[in-house]
């Protein structure tokens, strides 16, 4: 494979923990591309690899304006020297590649996805529309306007229900639910949405996990709309328990969820990187889709092919004008989230009152974070996990100690001020400032 030419891991908003961010470094690091990344700050678990050529700190926060975050881009590109592979790790910069695809063509190699598509995949009610469409099945599912409607959803479907925040950049600029979450009743529905009139979110049917099975699909699709490679897998277990992201799953053979994938795809024009959640229903026999996200997927490296092409490695090969290799898909890989799955694991145990399934090591596990060759990555993520753990755990006692502090005395007129005002200019490196600051010298 030749790896003369660079990529680029494309990042909006703050997620410190993405383990897919880092499957992209090593995936790419390894096989010899200098592999570049913005990060949020230079001790993330990506900031370390020791396969990263070269990061950009920038703490993008998704409220950005799409001026900004390309300026900022352009600036990176021109940073980097040469054209490079954009690979997108979240939902916001899968849009942002897409709807900026003109400016960015100056310095980045990007996938000719239709411009608008990605955002309506990343909207909850935009792909169960386009699903209708094509005849695919989801769970039945209703975006309601505002909270009086909202409630009467809920009571319409019955609960337990699925609620989901309803918009990419929405839900970095004002979530409703931190992810998807399962509302049991109504008090815990009102809740969550708080005092939010027009509370931005999707109301999907629950199907319950006696009844259900969840599956994937990771793909890279060319734009002769040919699949160069697609891969199914089973999900054991998920973070939060039942409703989140993977953190323990197979790579598996299902002939009837591939052919359904590439029916989708076919149907709605879309090229370029995608993983896609499914629901198995054994109430119906169907399989119905509950996420497309038009990026690479976080749990990506549990599928590779017989010649060792992920998805990721797929796309850099195809835009850099090389043969992707045909092979099947290899079967019988495992891939672990080791601190999520243990507590999904634990909690989904003392739930079902059952010991949990899957939980030793096997042979040619791919683990999200700890491997032999790029240890720091792993020793920065168990820091940065604890600390924010710890945060969690004595979260109550120190709000109880603030509550319990005597009111401050306000100053007396013409006194010293309590504070100084913070600047209110943008930071060096911000995505508002345009620019970015690159690592010193390459990490290899």
């Amino acid at each position: 494979m030749d790896h003369e030419v660079p990529a680029l891991l494309v990042r909006v908003g703050h997620a410190p923990h993405n383990h897919g961010a880092l499957g992209v470094v090593r995936s790419l690091g390894r096989a010899g591309v200098p592999v570049y990344a913005m990060v949020e700050d230079p001790l993330t678990p990506t900031a370390v690899s020791r396969h990263l050529a070269g990061r950009f700190v920038v703490p993008t926060t998704g409220r950005e304006s799409p001026d900004a975050l390309v300026s900022t881009l352009l600036t990176i590109g021109e940073a980097i020297g040469r054209p490079a592979v954009a690979v997108p790790t979240d939902d916001e910069a899968a849009v942002l590649l897409a709807e900026q695809a003109g400016p960015l063509k100056e310095r980045f190699l990007l996938p000719p996805v239709p411009p608008a598509l990605p955002r309506t995949l990343t909207s909850k009610m935009g792909l169960h529309r386009l699903c209708a469409e094509a005849g695919v099945p989801t769970p039945r599912a209703c975006a309601p306007a505002g909270r009086a409607e909202l409630v009467a959803a809920c009571r319409d479907m019955g609960y337990p229900v699925v609620l989901k925040n309803l918009e990419a950049y929405t839900r970095l600029a004002a979530p409703v639910v931190g992810h998807t979450t399962t509302v049991a009743d109504e008090a815990e529905l009102l809740a969550l949405v708080g005092s939010a009139e027009e509370p931005s979110v999707l109301v999907q049917e629950y199907i319950p996990p006696p009844e259900a099975e969840d599956w994937i699909t990771h793909l890279y699709r060319g734009p002769d709309g040919t699949p160069l490679v697609l891969f199914t897998g089973f999900k054991v277990r998920s973070w939060p328990v039942r409703s989140g992201a993977t953190c323990r799953a197979w790579s598996w053979p299902n002939t009837r969820l591939a052919a359904l994938a590439e029916r989708l795809c076919r149907e709605i024009g879309y090229c370029g990187l995608a993983d896609l959640d499914w629901r198995f229903d054994r109430r119906d026999g169907r399989y119905k889709l509950v996420d497309f996200n038009p990026r690479t997927g976080a749990q990506f490296r549990l599928f590779a092919s017989r010649h060792g092409v992920d998805v990721v490695r797929a796309l850099y090969m195809h835009l850099t004008g090389q043969r992707v290799p045909e092979g099947g898909q290899l079967h019988g890989r495992m891939f672990v989230v080791g601190q999520l799955d243990v507590l999904s694991a634990t909690i989904g145990a003392l739930q079902e009152r059952r010991l949990p399934t899957a939980v030793l090591p096997r042979p040619g596990m791919e683990r999200a974070w700890l491997s032999a060759d790029d240890p720091l990555p792993a020793v920065a993520e168990a820091a940065r996990f604890g600390a924010m753990a710890a945060r969690r755990v004595t979260r109550p006692l120190r709000q109880r100690i603030s509550a319990s502090r005597p009111a401050a005395v306000p100053a007396r007129a013409g006194g010293p001020p309590d504070a100084t005002p913070a600047s209110a200019s943008a930071a060096p490196g911000s995505a508002a400032s345009g620019s970015a600051t690159p690592a010193s010298s390459p990490r290899r």
